[in-house]
C-alpha cells in the first residue's frame, strides 16, 4: 500500500499565512522564555555565590522544584492556578494581553532557568576563587565582581550546556499549545483537523523544528571556536 504525499493544499488559502504566524508566534515565544531563563538564572547562580545557608536552599529548592516537576504541569499551573490567585484588575489585565502566551512563556522560562543556573554553576566552580578575591581586593563591589570578573567566565566555559539547553527550550515552547498559544504545533493541529493531511502538515512541522534546533547548535558552535581564536 503506497501513501500519496500532496503537499500542494500548504499553498491555497489562508495556509501558508497561518503556518507563518505560527512560526513567528513560536519564535517570539522562544526569545521571551530565553531572556527569562538566563536572567534568573543568571540571579541565582550570583545568590548561590554568596555562600548564605539559606540563599543555597532558597536556590537548590528552586531548581530541584522545577527540574522534576514536567514541564506542561508548570504551564497549566501558571495559565490555570496563579492567575486565579492574582487580584481581579491583575487577572483582567492578563486575560486581555494574551494571556496564553504570556503564562506559557513565565512557566517554560522559569523552568530552563534551573537548568541555566546548574550550568552557571558549573562553570563558577571551574574559575579560580583566587580572580573573585583579587576583584573584590581590588574595589569592585560583590555584583561588580560577579557581572565583570566571574560571569563572563561563567558564561564562556558553560557555553556547550547551555547551548544544549536553548534547544530544549525552543523545543519546549511547543507545550504552550496545551493552553491554546497559537504558535507552530497549534496551527500544525488546526490545519490538520481541517485538512486531515496529517503526514504532511506534521512533516513541514517537523522540517521546521529541525532546521531552527540546526541553526540553534551551529550558533553556538560559532561561539565556541570564537572564544577558542580569541583564548589562543
Amino acid at each position: 500500500m503506497s501513501i500519496e504525499l500532496d503537499f500542494s493544499f500548504l499553498l491555497q488559502g489562508d495556509y501558508p499565512q497561518t503556518i507563518a504566524n505560527g512560526v513567528w508566534t513560536m519564535l517570539k515565544l522562544t526569545a521571551w522564555c530565553w531572556l527569562l531563563a538566563m536572567g534568573i538564572g543568571m540571579a541565582l547562580a550570583t545568590i548561590r555565590m554568596g555562600g548564605s545557608r539559606i540563599a543555597n536552599a532558597f536556590v537548590a529548592t528552586y531548581v530541584e522544584w522545577h527540574q522534576n516537576v514536567p514541564v506542561l504541569v508548570h504551564v497549566f499551573i501558571w495559565y490555570f492556578g496563579v492567575p486565579a490567585m492574582l487580584p481581579e484588575p491583575w487577572k483582567n489585565w492578563i486575560n486581555a494581553h494574551n494571556s496564553e502566551f504570556l503564562c506559557a512563556a513565565i512557566a517554560i522560562g522559569m523552568v530552563m532557568a534551573a537548568y541555566v543556573a546548574e550550568a552557571l554553576r558549573g562553570g563558577i566552580r571551574s574559575i579560580p576563587k583566587s580572580q573573585f578575591e583579587a576583584s573584590r581586593a581590588l574595589g569592585l563591589t560583590y555584583l561588580q565582581a560577579v557581572r565583570l570578573v566571574v560571569m563572563p567566565q561563567a558564561l564562556r566555559i558553560a557555553l556547550p550546556p547551555l547551548v544544549s539547553i536553548s534547544v530544549l527550550l525552543f523545543k519546549n515552547t511547543s507545550l504552550a499549545m496545551a493552553v491554546g498559544a497559537a504558535e507552530l504545533t497549534y496551527v500544525t493541529r488546526e490545519i490538520e483537523s481541517t485538512t486531515f493531511r496529517t503526514f504532511e502538515i506534521y512533516l513541514v512541522s517537523t522540517v521546521i523544528y529541525l532546521g531552527i534546533s540546526l541553526l540553534i547548535m551551529a550558533a553556538g558552535r560559532l561561539l565556541e571556536n570564537r572564544y577558542r581564536i580569541k583564548e589562543r
